[in-house]
C-alpha cells in the first residue's frame, strides 16, 4: 500500500460482510496487504466495538481460510471499530478521524475506502451520509450491484452518484472478474502467440458462457421479483466475462485501455431482442414466501449475443443461468470450427463426439482445458476425444492465489479499476437491453434439478449446450499424472 487506509464498512454485520469481506481483509492484511489500515464497521446493529469484534472472528473461524489462532487474531481485532449507524453521520466522521490519525505519518496522505455492503435501496442514503460526513475527499467507493434496472435507472443513479464522487472513485464490483481464471482469459489470449491469431470469425464457431446454480431463491425472493435472473446475473456478471473473451487487444493492461475496449464490446452488441431470449421460472418458485401468484419473474434466463464487429460478426455467444438447476459450474466453452472430414474412413468417429472445445473453468482455482481429436493407438484409423489440461493448482505458485473479494478489495485501495465496470458500460448494456425488458419473452416452467425449459435447445440449434457434459478434470493428488 502507497499510503495508509481506512475502511468503512457498510453493513458490516451483514451475510456478505461475515462470509467474505472481513475474512478477506485477515486474508490480506497476513498477506501484507492491508498495514497501517484500520476497519471502522457500521451497519443498524445497536451494538459496540467489543461485539463487533467477537462477530468478526466468529465470522473468519467459520467463514476463512483456516481456523483463528489468538495469535492471529489479536492483531487483527486490534484494527476493528464499530459505529452504529443510529448515532448518525457526526458519530462516524469522529470514529474515521480518530482512525485517520492512528494511521497517519508525516508525509504520507491517509486515504479512505467505503465498501457499501447494502441493499440497493440504502446506496444512496450511505452516499448521502457520506457527503454529510465530509469523508468524499481522498476516498473511494465499492458498490454492489445491482446497477439500476434498466437504462432510466441507471441514468439516474450513475447522476446521483456523480453528485458527490467523481467517476475515477467509484468501483462497480462484479466478484466473477475478481476470480484468478477469469484474468487468465487476459493472459491467455494476448500473452500468446499461438491463441490470439485464431481468436475470431474465421476459426470460432460459436461461444457458451454457462452459469448453472443448483441452489433456489427460498430466502432472495423479496429481492428477486424485482429483478429477475437476467438483471441480476446476466447485465452485472456474464456480459462482464463476455467484454473479457470478445475484446480487441488494449493498448496497454491498465484500466484505461482495458475499460475502452471492453465498452467496445458492448456497444458493438446488437440490441437483444425477445426471440433470442429463453426466460424460465422453476416449479414452486410461486410458492415462496414475499412471491405473487401469477409471478413471471425469471429464475432462469438463456440468451443468443450477435456482436456485429469485424472480429465476430456471425459468431453467436450463448449465455445461461438459472436457479435450482442440475448442476453448479461457471464455464466459458469456445467451439472451433470443424475441418473437412472426408478423408477419414466410416467409422473412424471423426466428428462424432462435437468440435475442438476450449473450456475455462471459472471456478476459485483456475483451470484450462483443450479438447481434440486424436488418434487411437491400434490397427486403423480410430480416433477418439483427448484433452491438455492447465489447473492452477498444478503450480508452485497456487498457495498465493486471492479470493475474488480479496483481489477485488485490493484493487480498489490501489485505485486500479482495470476488473470494475464503469458508467458508460453499464448505461450501454441497459440501452442493448431496452427491447427485451419493454416486451419480455414469456416465462416458460422448468422442473427443478433440470437444465431450463425445453426451449433452451431450439435457442442454440444446430448447436448443443456444452452442459451437461462429461468433464473430468485431473485428480491432483493422483499419481504418475
Amino acid at each position: 500500500m502507497e499510503n495508509p487506509h481506512v475502511i468503512v464498512l457498510f453493513g458490516a454485520t451483514g451475510d456478505l460482510s461475515r462470509r467474505k469481506l472481513l475474512p478477506g481483509m485477515l486474508r490480506l492484511w497476513e498477506a501484507g496487504l492491508l498495514d497501517d489500515s484500520r476497519i471502522v464497521g457500521t451497519s443498524l446493529e445497536d451494538i459496540d466495538t467489543e461485539t463487533f469484534v467477537k462477530i468478526a472472528r466468529t465470522s473468519c473461524d467459520e467463514f476463512g481460510h483456516r481456523p483463528v489462532s489468538e495469535e492471529r487474531w489479536a492483531p487483527f481485532s486490534e484494527m476493528l471499530r464499530y459505529v452504529p449507524q443510529s448515532a448518525g453521520p457526526e458519530a462516524l466522521a469522529a470514529a474515521v478521524r480518530e482512525a485517520e490519525q492512528e494511521v497517519s505519518e508525516p508525509g504520507r496522505e491517509v486515504n479512505f475506502l467505503h465498501y457499501l455492503s447494502v441493499p440497493p435501496k440504502a446506496a444512496l442514503d450511505v452516499v448521502r451520509q457520506l457527503d454529510e460526513a465530509q469523508l468524499v475527499e481522498r476516498s473511494r467507493i465499492i458498490m454492489e450491484k445491482p446497477f439500476g434496472t434498466d437504462l432510466k435507472s441507471a441514468r439516474k443513479l450513475n447522476a446521483r452518484l456523480h453528485q458527490v464522487f467523481d467517476e475515477s472513485q467509484i468501483f462497480r464490483i462484479d466478484h466473477f472478474l475478481g476470480k484468478e481464471a477469469a484474468q487468465n482469459i487476459l493472459a491467455f489470449r494476448f500473452a500468446n502467440g499461438l491463441f490470439e491469431p485464431i481468436w475470431n470469425r474465421n476459426f470460432i464457431d460459436h461461444v457458451q458462457i454457462d452459469v448453472p446454480e443448483t441452489l433456489g431463491l427460498e430466502d432472495r425472493t423479496k429481492f428477486y421479483e424485482t429483478t429477475g435472473a437476467y438483471r441480476d446475473m446476466v447485465v452485472t456478471h456474464l456480459m462482464q466475462v463476455l467484454a473479457f473473451m470478445a475484446m480487441e487487444p488494449p493498448t496497454s493492461l491498465a484500466p484505461g485501455p482495458i475499460s475502452d475496449e471492453k465498452n467496445k464490446v458492448f456497444r458493438s452488441m446488437r440490441p437483444l431482442e425477445p426471440h433470442n431470449v429463453v426466460r424460465g421460472q422453476y416449479s414452486g418458485y410461486r410458492q415462496h414466501h414475499d412471491t405473487a401468484d401469477d409471478s413471471d419473474t425469471e429464475t432462469f434466463v438463456a440468451l443468443k449475443v450477435e456482436i456485429d464487429n469485424w472480429r465476430w460478426a456471425g459468431v453467436p455467444f450463448f449465455l445461461r443461468t438459472g436457479k435450482k438447476l442440475a448442476e453448479g459450474a461457471r464455464i466459458i466453452s469456445i467451439a472451433f470450427k470443424e475441418p473437412p472430414l472426408t478423408m477419414f474412413p466410416a467409422g473412424s468417429n471423426a466428428g462424432t463426439q462435437g468440435p475442438d472445445h476450449l473450456t475455462f473453468d471459472l471456478a476459485d482455482q483456475s483451470k484450462m482445458s483443450l479438447s481434440f481429436y486424436g488418434k487411437r493407438p491400434g490397427p486403423g484409423m480410430k480416433l477418439e476425444k483427448l484433452s491438455m489440461q492447465f489447473a492452477t493448482h498444478d503450480t508452485a505458485s497456487s498457495g498465493a492465489v486471492l479470493e475474488a473479494y480479496e483481489r477485488l478489495i485490493h484493487d480498489a485501495i490501489r485505485g486500479d479499476h482495470t476488473l470494475f465496470t464503469t458508467a458508460e458500460g453499464i448505461e450501454t448494456l441497459w440501452e442493448k437491453s431496452t427491447p427485451l425488458i419493454e416486451n419480455p419473452s414469456p416465462v416458460r416452467a422448468y422442473s427443478p434439478g433440470s437444465w431450463g425449459p425445453n426451449a433452451i435447445h431450439q435457442l442454440i440449434a444446430p448447436h448443443a449446450w456444452r452442459l451437461p457434459f462429461e468433464r473430468s478434470w485431473r485428480d491432483p493428488n493422483a499419481t504418475g499424472v
